[in-house]
């Protein structure tokens, strides 16, 4: 099925309002995103173009941008976080459970719910094998964690038309590739509803800064924006959740964690304001 023929439409004042879990309005779902570049691989990303931009293999100089953020740029996530109480949701490849232990093993024991987000950084569009792929997922996690993931966000959002299928087929219960709505809402699949989960492409320090070249404060500016307007909503139209998404190699490094560091102070100031990991606010959505 495509996307539209998996979601009935609704516009905001067509459902009831919904008061949020002891009396919050906006439930923030603040995802730190972790994952595994290989270097035999053309890099995810890439803050440096090679010279006359021929590409380049191993591309090491983007590959070491990112592996600051798994030695470096995470810890300074993590100690944020704990000096706020905050237990973000973990987007997590399953290859770094074993290839980065002690990223995984902290988030772990920090209370950081893990969310499936491919085994590799790889797009869905170029695996033979996708099935196979969330299976390897879900049990890389479930070994590290103990438990099964109920959540997944694609690499890059990427999906196959058959991508909602396999993740209820395996027994995931959410996902945040359908950036459709401020409040979570069914997907059809041949397996039962799958649930959305707000997430943001906009609230999210890639195309923020690697692609729209903002500075750091931008991120600030625009989620307290965000926030704001959908804590005035909320008034009239119920709870809404609030996506906010980071990666340690963006907003891990020194110039930026600051900037990360105020905004998570401003919003925990705002009455009504409630950090929230996805499968809390999928259990507060379903319990009506």
């Amino acid at each position: 099925m495509k996307p539209a023929d998996r979601l009935d439409y609704a516009a905001p004042f067509d459902r009831p309002p919904r008061p949020g879990p002891d009396g919050a309005k906006v439930l923030v779902f603040l995802v730190v995103n972790v994952e595994e570049w290989g270097i035999e691989r053309p890099m995810p990303r890439q803050v440096l173009p090679a010279p006359t931009n021929a590409p380049v293999l191993p591309d090491l100089a983007n590959w070491a941008w990112h592996e600051y953020g798994m030695r470096v740029g995470f810890w300074r996530i993590l100690r944020a976080c704990e000096a706020r109480g905050i237990r973000p949701t973990l987007s997590v490849n399953g290859r770094v459970c074993t290839a980065y232990p002690r990223v995984a093993e902290a988030a772990r024991d920090a209370g950081w719910e893990f969310m499936g987000h491919g085994f590799r950084q790889v797009p869905a569009h170029a695996l033979h094998d996708q099935d196979g792929m969330i299976r390897e997922t879900v049990a890389a996690i479930r070994e590290c964690t103990g438990t099964a993931p109920r959540g997944w966000l694609g690499p890059g959002l990427t999906q196959t038309l058959e991508t909602p299928d396999l993740l209820a087929k395996h027994g995931i219960r959410w996902c945040a590739d359908f950036v459709v709505d401020d409040v979570p809402v069914p997907i059809r699949t041949a397996h039962g509803p799958l649930w959305s989960m707000p997430y943001s492409v906009e609230l999210n320090d890639i195309p923020m800064m690697m692609v729209q070249h903002h500075a750091a404060e931008e991120l600030h500016g625009r989620g307290m924006a965000q926030l704001d307007r959908l804590l005035a909503e909320a008034g009239t139209e119920g709870c809404k959740v609030m996506g906010l998404a980071v990666h340690p190699y963006i907003s891990g490094v020194p110039h930026r964690i600051g900037v990360l560091e105020r905004l998570l102070d401003a919003i925990a100031s705002r009455p009504g304001a409630v950090f929230a990991q996805g499968s809390e606010i999928l259990g507060w959505w379903e319990r009506g």
